[in-house]
């Protein structure tokens, strides 16, 4: 006999009947310490690993536990760093700004050539670039991958930059005069890619932002940015009345 049964002769299937279960049992608080993991899931419902694997995956995909590979599922809390739109931001100051200790992987700093983010940056095609490819991390979970890439002429000093804790924009101004001073954004929620999945540590049906930058200097166009980065923590903000939107500055 199961602690918590299930109705086999009806219409819903098992796994919906469990993921029904588990959000009342969500709003009621019950998991406030510590949620079950699968094992005891499938020892209290008297189910299959499978049917416990579905309802997770309907519960992570609505946004209300979050578990990557090989960890044990948690509830999930709301975003830790906030950024505004219409800001330009450095990734680095707003994971502080939340209080959480900021650091990087590097996993790329070098120089190569790629005609299309030249073109993008209003280039020829074999101009060689500064590419910078870090996991960002805010406290212990991976938040981010973010790919940066740069004119060579102008960035190689940042060659010689530790990235594994500052911020680009700073080494760039340090190393180089340039102040990226403005920029352009589009942002689009995406599945991740399964490297990217490893990377930042999350399921298959995790959800994510992936944001394209366009930073420019008084000059002209100067870095092209793609940033991949967890929607379970982080979250974009906006300020509006009800005679205009206005993005925060």
């Amino acid at each position: 006999m199961t602690s918590r049964p299930l109705d086999r002769d009806a219409d819903l299937p098992l796994w919906q009947q469990l993921q029904r279960d588990l959000v009342t049992r969500l709003e009621a608080g019950e998991f406030a310490d510590k949620f079950p993991g699968e094992l005891a899931l499938v020892h209290d419902y008297g189910v299959s690993r499978h049917t416990v694997r579905q309802a997770l995956a309907r519960l992570r995909a609505d946004g209300l536990i979050v578990a990557g590979r090989g960890r044990q599922p948690k509830v999930a809390t709301a975003p830790e760093i906030h950024q505004p739109l219409g800001a330009l931001y450095s990734m680095f100051a707003s994971v502080e700004a939340a209080g959480l200790d900021q650091h990087s992987t590097v996993r790329t700093l070098d120089i190569r050539a790629d005609a299309l983010i030249a073109e993008r940056l209003g280039l020829e095609g074999s101009t060689p670039m500064v590419f910078l490819e870090r996991v960002r991390h805010a406290g212990d979970e991976p938040l981010a991958v973010d790919r940066v890439w740069l004119p060579a002429a102008l960035a190689r000093p940042v060659l010689d930059a530790d990235f594994r804790h500052t911020a680009l924009y700073r080494e760039l101004e340090d190393r180089t005069g340039i102040v990226v001073s403005r920029g352009r954004e589009e942002i689009r929620a995406v599945v991740p890619t399964a490297g990217e999945r490893r990377l930042l540590g999350c399921g298959r049906d995790a959800a994510a932002l992936s944001i394209t930058r366009l930073g420019y200097t008084t000059d002209g166009p100067v870095e092209w940015r793609h940033t991949i980065v967890r929607g379970d923590r982080f979250a974009l903000t906006a300020e509006y009345s009800a005679g205009a939107y206005r993005l925060t500055s």
